[in-house]
């Protein structure tokens, strides 16, 4: 017997279910009110839920702000390891830039709020995983202009695109533009169509 089949019926589904609608709740109103902004309660009234409900999943918010991070975390790193194994310092910022485009592609209200937010930046910073990726990332793009100038290219790419992910514009243009303009600001080829990693 599984696991699942020895619990209540539905009830390891449902707490699947339930986190996740927390984790949706939280993006939500993390986008309007900010991290330090939102509180349980109020992710327990968006849902209609006690509070008691969402400690049951989350005691608290920076264990919630885990919850939601976690997928892109796990998707920045995977970008990163495949960046790494590019070939030349354009080679591999070229590759950082499209994969961190498609991130914020497919998480646009999301990547707007880490990127913008800096009470979830420092929510973060008690994460050294969260702090190595970036770090990684950020190099894979300062490398193409050694010194403060690659320092500050790359802080305007990552900015820009997390900036541009909350405009409201198609995905396709926001992913060629911000590509696009990515490539233009530190100085790699801007000739080629911007190809999805």
């Amino acid at each position: 017997m599984t696991a699942v089949a020895d619990e209540p019926a539905g009830s390891g589904a449902n707490r699947a279910a339930t986190r996740q609608r927390l984790v949706t709740a939280a993006v939500r109103l993390f986008t309007r009110h900010g991290f330090a902004g939102t509180s349980l309660q109020m992710i327990a009234d968006e849902l209609g839920f006690t509070k008691a409900a969402i400690y049951y999943h989350f005691r608290t918010r920076e264990q919630l702000l885990t919850a939601v991070v976690e997928p892109i975390l796990g998707e920045l790193q995977t970008v990163v390891e495949a960046a790494e194994q590019e070939r030349g310092a354009h080679g591999r910022a070229d590759r950082m830039v499209c994969g961190y485009a498609e991130i914020a592609l497919r998480n646009r209200a999301l990547v707007s709020v880490l990127a913008g937010d800096p009470s979830v930046n420092e929510a973060l910073r008690t994460r050294p995983e969260w702090d190595a990726v970036i770090d990684r990332q950020m190099a894979l793009l300062a490398d193409v202009d050694p010194g403060p100038a690659g320092v500050v290219k790359a802080s305007m790419v990552f900015s820009g695109i997390a900036g541009a992910a909350a405009a409201e514009i198609g995905d396709d243009d926001f992913y060629r533009y911000a590509v696009e303009a990515s490539r233009r600001t530190l100085g790699l080829r801007t000739t080629r169509r911007p190809e999805k990693a």
